[in-house]
């Protein structure tokens, strides 16, 4: 039947009494709408009296035209209604443009009716909290504050902070808030009839849907649309499913609904960004879980961390080892490390406290023996009336518990730290040499370059071999140099308390160091025992409260806060607060941010209502600053929960509580990509009248989008080029915290230019920035590796430059090595959680800008990149991985070519033309006295006299010319010949290194980037789950097997209690004089004429501070070498006391250094 042409006949039919007809013209017209809708839209109203006649026999029909008309006058919200009132007449599966819209349109319906249903449960344990501005309501009667700008007032008063949460999945971008919560494209459904159709076409969907096994999307809609009960039905249903099929699972897959849970999962970590909804997903996984045979024990101990559920832990971890099976215990021990790397110390310890301590009190007291004090477990208190265990559980549960509270991975980090340590001490020597130490800013920067560089290594031969250097610290600069004794040895427990007692201050008597050296010494203590508190935490808390010098209270506070990171300790707390209280603005910023860190993330109302309110008594602006850096460290992870506190801080006149306000949002939605928080952030960027507060703002852009380091780069694209430079330093850092260790080229395109900014700071962020992104890079990753190292070098040895900028150059050339090259910032875990302990590092790190010391707390953020495989014993196996990459790709960089300094050499006698004359006239009145003599006639034939004393010298140096050439021949052929053997052989070396695949050993540096080269060849060992980096537990297939295990080098190291008194107490010059009046007598020894040579090797370079260490040398027969630690070696000098007093004036940046000369430049 041809289509119609036009309507106006078959319009007419509607209008006529037979219902027959009308339903013939409805008919028609539905079948060719699309032609003739345009005429059909004219008489509406009379289809839509039919459709509303109860009469009328066919009013789905006319539903379905209006439906259609509607959708060509893009209508669409009325097409859907009318659509929906089709009932069955509208056919989901028909293909049509018609057909795709109004089901999109009914989700979106769907998604947003159902998700205003689902009431979001209000956050618990808010804080009211009272401030100076808008103290009361949120609303426009609230006073402004004076330092609020125009543009700010204008803006709605609710912040976008506190309104309804409608982005929080993957929304139309057109679904915002509304003055009734939704926007107007999104229909006002009234009806119960079109609500139960709307309901039953989403039905109809999902059951296309589940039929053809596309449970992902119905899981994607159930989400968005927050409802639970659909998605725990499509969960069942593909577990039902998969029973049904007949289709085998292959060994190591996983099946339907195992893969479907993951998937849930991911997206529940990875998109929904509202805490309460994510927190309810979680608490429905961990219950479906639990109802499956073999479950997925990695996710559920996921879910038992995020949701903070201890008991679930436990009772997982206790069936586990119930098993009593080799291989299960190994994934026990496996998921015990997975819960150490993203739980908090609170959660920790209630886990360790309600398992089994599998052993007697006494005996476990015996076999700890004298070591014991630094490695406990962080909870001791076991019920010595536990029942009887089997000693393999019993084994398994003490395994475990070494796991959990840490010890066994700082142990495995540590040991792998010092056996691949890397560190190029070329590069260190230089920064020495090219910084000033007498001046303060300079020495503090080697400082910070030598202990990022050996991070964790336990690796300290440069303040050994630096003395002199070493003794040039004063004040806080000697502060910090003993905290780096901590960022070096952090991890290493058994060993602190030795290595570090000659700095510690002493309980109940007089110390007679320095106070600096001794509030270094509490924060190396803490830096030690970072994230790890147990038994220190005590001592630190002894310490604290026992001594009345503001200084070591300083650095007693911030090692507390270290150690003491998220226990939650009131008494610890308590006592932080009696001295914040004392209001003494050296101590107070310690104090308030090592509250911020014991309280880390808990979100206590408190400690939130305790530092608010000192915050506005006190008039110490460093305190001011630490309290409201405490109040963000407190709201960690918090999300929805923070935006109270978020409000109160920024409605504050007082800058540096507006700064707490933008920091408490980069902590609470750190790591979320809250479409809200970064609205914010930029609201704050480019309106706030604080440089300093538009500063952090930029800077926070970092922490939200460290998890999606792509986009950073264009947010941050305009302000990178702001007339401000402090929106340009934030823009800078930014980018270094979101694109740590990505080597991304977008980020390293925005940074080249800023390293020549005509601001110092903004070269300096730049740099460090740099650094952060560079990390663990080599230039087969990246090319522009080798140029960033060279420029770094090059700024660090320039004259001419800033001394901030300097000071970032050495940061960021601690940076760019940290931990001897294994390390990388991880500010997220192995599994994907949020590495807390990194993140919050990185936030101190930041403030350096205010304080140097905080600089040590970016070591935190280091995380060791390797891959350390135990057997079920815990123990290091020997065996090979297979890399399925060319070994260059992820090779170490290269060395620094270090120009060795010629020592001085005996110098050929110069022969003057007056002396060679004199000697030719002697001879030749000698010959002719004795041709008189003699009185006999010279022959002509043997007459050589008149040539041969002008010719006598030429003949000679004619030789020795010719000798010269020769040998110069010689050695030219020999060299070429060198040359062409070695380029021969780097040849065959190149073309070796291309050759894709080879082996590495276990306990080798792994990148993160290589892990998805790794794979476990054929053997003996098999990996329990996906190589993700770090610990990894490995099934044995042949357990009766004898096994080969690889050897602790660190067990062998020993850490020798260092003697208080200085290495040596000979002066430099002394020291030379000596020497050199031995030589003079020529009673110096074999040893002796070694130091000498070394002495003239050292006047050469202009390096006096070398000639200390050569005293020692001499005086002792090279005793001072091996004296152990540089701990042990530096504690005379570090412990002195200052002679200078507090006031006094520092040295004046020199004007230029001696390092540095033209060929050098040339060479370079």
């Amino acid at each position: 039947m041809p289509g119609l042409v036009t309507a106006t006949g078959v319009l007419a039919f509607l209008a006529d009494e037979e219902p027959e007809l009308k339903v013939f013209a409805l008919k028609t017209l539905n079948d060719d709408i699309d032609t003739v809708w345009t005429e059909v839209a004219g008489e509406l109203s009379q289809i839509e009296a039919l459709y509303e006649d109860e009469q009328f026999p066919e009013r789905e029909l006319a539903a379905l035209v209006l439906a259609k008309v509607y959708f060509h006058l893009q209508a669409y919200s009325e097409s859907m209604t009318f659509a929906l009132a089709a009932g069955p007449l509208f056919k989901l599966d028909e293909p049509g443009e018609f057909e795709e819209t109004i089901i999109s349109k009914c989700v979106d319906q769907y998604i947003a009716v159902s998700s205003a249903r689902h009431a979001s449960k209000p956050s618990k344990n808010v804080p009211a909290i009272a401030t100076t501005f808008a103290s009361g309501s949120l609303d426009g009667s609230a006073i402004i504050s004076p330092t609020t700008p125009f543009s700010q007032s204008t803006l709605p008063s609710k912040s976008l902070l506190a309104r309804a949460s409608t982005d929080n999945t993957i929304l139309d971008p057109t679904f915002q808030p509304t003055k009734e919560g939704r926007s107007a494209s999104i229909a006002q459904i009234t009806d119960t009839k079109t609500q139960i159709a709307l309901h039953n076409v989403i039905e109809r969907l999902f059951e296309s849907c589940l039929k053809e096994g596309k449970y992902r999307q119905v899981v994607g809609i159930a989400v968005e649309a927050k409802n639970l009960d659909v998605l725990r039905k499509v969960i069942k249903r593909a577990s039902e499913d998969s029973k049904r099929s007949k289709t085998p699972v292959q060994e190591g897959s996983q099946g339907p609904a195992e893969e479907l849970m993951d998937y849930v999962l991911s997206i529940c970590m990875d998109v929904v960004q509202e805490r309460s909804f994510r927190t309810e997903i979680l608490r429905l996984i961990l219950d479906l879980l639990r109802d499956i045979p073999n479950p997925d024990y990695f996710a559920i101990a996921r879910c038992a961390v995020y949701l903070d559920s201890d008991e679930e832990a436990s009772e997982m971890l206790q069936q586990l080892v119930a098993k009593a099976d080799r291989d299960v215990t190994a994934v026990a021990y496996q998921i015990a490390f997975d819960l150490y790397d993203n739980g908090t110390q609170e959660f920790l310890g209630k886990v360790i406290k309600s398992l089994p301590s599998g052993e007697p009190p006494k005996k476990a007291a015996e076999e700890e023996g004298e070591g014991a004090a630094e490695s406990e477990p962080l909870v001791q208190d076991q019920e010595s009336s536990e029942e009887a265990l089997p000693e393999e559980a019993a084994k398994a549960y003490k395994n475990i518990r070494s796991i959990l509270d840490g010890s066994k991975a700082i142990k495995l980090n540590l040991e792998f730290l010092y056996r691949n340590n890397h560190t190029d001490l070329s590069i260190l020597n230089k920064v020495r040499d090219s910084l000033e130490g007498r001046n303060s800013i300079f020495h503090t920067a080697v400082t910070f370059c030598n202990a990022f560089m050996n991070a964790g290594t336990t690796h300290d031969k440069f303040f050994r071999d630096n003395l002199e250097w070493l003794g040039k610290a004063v004040n806080w600069s000697k502060f910090t140099a003993t905290a780096a004794l901590g960022v070096i040895h952090r991890g290493n427990l058994t060993q602190s308390r030795k290595l570090l007692e000659p700095y510690l201050p002493r309980q109940g008597g007089v110390s007679s160091g320095s106070i600096f050296s001794q509030g270094g010494a509490l924060y190396a203590y803490g830096l030690i025992h970072a994230n790890h508190g147990a038994d220190a935490l005590e001592y630190l808390r002894t310490a604290f409260t026992s001594v009345d010098e503001e200084v070591i209270q300083h650095g007693g506070a911030l090692g507390l806060g270290i150690a003491g990171m998220a226990t939650g300790n009131e008494q610890v707390f308590n006592d932080l607060t009696q001295v914040l209280y004392a209001d003494s603005a050296l101590n107070g910023e310690a104090v308030g941010l090592a509250m911020g860190l014991i309280m880390l993330g808990t979100g206590s109302a408190n400690a939130i209502s305790v530092m608010m309110g000192y915050a506005h008594d006190t008039t110490h602006e460093k305190i001011v600053r630490g309290c409201a850096i405490g109040m963000a460290l407190v709201m960690f992870g918090r999300q929805e929960g923070a935006d109270t506190t978020i409000e109160a801080l920024l409605q504050e006149p007082e800058p540096a509580l507006r700064y707490g306000g933008i920091l408490t949002v980069a902590m609470a939605y750190c790591g979320t990509g809250s479409n809200k928080a970064i609205r914010k952030l930029l609201h704050y960027a480019v309106s706030d009248v604080n440089d300093d507060v538009r500063r952090i703002a930029v800077m926070s852009l970092g922490f939200i989008l460290f998890r999606k380091p792509g986009s950073v780069p264009r947010m941050v694209e305009l302000l990178a080029e702001s007339y401000n430079p402090h929106v340009r330093y934030g823009s800078a850092m930014a980018l270094g915290i979101s694109c740590a260790g990505t080597g991304l080229d977008e980020a390293i395109d925005l940074l080249e230019p800023m390293m020549k900014d005509p601001t110092d700071f903004v070269r300096q962020g730049a740099l460090i920035a740099l650094s952060m992104i560079m990390v663990q890079q080599n230039e087969v990753m990246n090319p522009k590796v080798a140029a960033i190292r060279k420029t770094l070098k090059k700024v660090v040895g320039d004259r001419h430059e800033d001394a901030m900028t300097k000071f970032g150059a050495s940061l960021a050339l601690g940076i760019i090595d940290a931990g001897g090259r294994n390390c990388t910032i991880g500010l997220q875990t192995q599994t994907g959680n949020l590495n807390m302990p990194a993140i919050v590092g990185m936030a101190v790190f930041t403030q350096y800008w205010y304080w140097f010391p905080f600089t040590h707390f970016l070591s935190l953020s280091f995380v060791p990149t390797s891959i350390i495989g135990l057997d079920p014993d815990l123990e290091i196996p020997s065996f090979k991985l297979h890399c399925a990459t060319r070994p260059s790709l992820f090779d170490y960089p290269p060395e620094q070519e270090v120009k060795t300094a010629e020592g001085p050499s005996m110098v050929t006698t110069a022969v003057l033309s007056t002396t060679a004359q004199a000697k030719r006239r002697a001879q030749k009145k000698e010959r002719a006295q004795r041709r008189e003599s003699m009185d006999i006639d010279s022959t002509p034939t043997v007459s050589k006299a008149p040539s041969q004393p002008a010719g006598d010298k030429m003949d000679i140096d004619d030789d020795k010319k010719g000798k010269t050439e020769e040998s110069k021949e010689k050695k030219e052929g020999e060299t070429s010949a060198d040359k062409e053997a070695q380029s021969g052989s780097d040849s065959k070396k190149k073309t070796e290194k291309e050759k894709v695949g080879y082996e590495i050993e276990n306990m080798s540096r792994v990148l993160p980037g290589q892990l998805k080269y790794i794979s476990f060849p054929a053997g003996r060992y098999v990996p329990v789950k996906k190589p993700t980096g770090g610990p990894l537990l490995l099934h044995d297939t042949e357990p009766e097997e004898p096994k080969a295990l690889i050897e602790e080098k660190l067990k062998k190291v020993t850490t020798e209690r260092a003697p208080v008194a200085g290495a040596s107490s000979a002066t430099p010059r002394q020291t030379a004089q000596n020497l050199l009046s031995q030589a003079q007598r020529g009673q110096l020894s074999g040893s002796s004429m070694r130091d000498l040579n070394e002495l003239f090797q050292l006047t050469a370079r202009g390096a006096e501070g070398r000639a200390a260490q050569l005293g020692g040398l001499a005086a002792s027969g090279g005793a001072a070498e091996q004296s152990g630690s540089g701990a042990a070696a530096a504690a005379g000098v570090l412990t002195a006391v200052d002679e200078d007093a507090e006031g006094d004036q520092e040295a004046d940046v020199p004007g230029d250094f001696d390092y540095f000369t033209d060929a050098e430049d040339n060479d370079e």
